[in-house]
């Protein structure tokens, strides 16, 4: 913690003032143990605010009608970027060799639409369009794959698509020579490929937001849901449950689960992989 942030007066309740307000507008929860995390985070936020109290950053957030923006540069410096390339790979293998072939047979003319809901700096959707292309399905169906995040940073370095040695330490030998270029310390994803993904902003707890993505057959919502409290990922699965198309797939990631948490999804094991299928309603 920097000398001007110590200098920062922390009134008692505060904190639990904001970690409660935090939860409540972006679903991230941060328990007791990790409210010295949160406010360490939100330091560099009240300085440039030119506040010296924990407290009057709290009113500007939650009173301020003018605080959208404010509320952006919180999404930034709460996101976590740790993300790489061919994560959680066996979810991914289920969707181009199982389950999108079975959708597009079912009905040829259709688009078929897939989400990265909490994309990061943007490695799951450029997995998934690369996957695809492997497997010849661009030129065998018509595919549209939407990404967002609650991060604009993230979405920035994302809409850029150079990425660092350590974004690779997962993907198969010859593929970064496949689809990326040497740019200066990083590599740049093929623009064709690249080009595929429609990026966005969205909170996944705003069902206004969310609505025009989650109208997809696919959505991965993959390892953010392990920084949400129970209420927020009940709020969240509901949304996707009530736009995502029929039959519709959910993907979260392995240390997730939501079979106490969902009524609108069945976890269902499919290939090498653990899908949660939107139940039907019975009328």
């Amino acid at each position: 913690m920097s000398s001007r942030s110590q200098n920062l007066v922390l009134p008692e309740g505060a904190s639990a003032l904001i970690q409660t307000l935090i939860n409540e507008r972006t679903g991230m929860f941060f328990d007791n143990g990790k409210r010295d995390l949160l406010i360490d985070k939100l330091s560099p936020l009240v300085i440039e605010r030119g506040f010296t109290s924990y407290l009057d950053y709290y009113y500007l957030l939650k009173y301020d009608t003018a605080s959208r923006l404010e509320w952006q540069n919180v999404m930034n410096a709460l996101s976590v970027q740790e993300t790489y390339f061919w994560r959680e790979f066996d979810q991914v293998r289920t969707l181009v060799h199982t389950l999108l072939p079975q959708l597009h047979a079912q009905n040829p003319g259709a688009t078929v639409r897939i989400w990265s809901a909490a994309c990061a700096t943007g490695e799951e959707p450029l997995t998934i369009a690369m996957a695809l292309n492997e497997a010849g399905l661009f030129e065998r169906a018509s595919i549209e794959i939407v990404a967002s995040d609650a991060s604009s940073k993230a979405i920035e370095r994302a809409q850029e698509g150079v990425y660092r040695e350590r974004a690779f330490r997962n993907l198969p030998s010859g593929l970064r020579e496949r689809y990326f270029a040497k740019e200066g310390s990083g590599w740049r994803m093929r623009p064709d490929i690249h080009g595929r993904i429609k990026w966005g902003l969205a909170n996944l707890i705003e069902e206004e937001q969310i609505a025009p993505y989650a109208a997809a057959d696919f959505i991965f919502c993959r390892n953010v849901f392990i920084y949400f409290s129970e209420n927020a990922i009940r709020r969240a699965v509901r949304s996707f449950g009530k736009f995502i198309r029929s039959p519709g797939y959910l993907f979260v990631g392995a240390a997730e689960s939501l079979i106490r948490l969902t009524t609108d999804f069945n976890l269902t094991e499919i290939g090498d992989a653990f899908v949660y299928v939107k139940r039907e309603k019975v009328i």
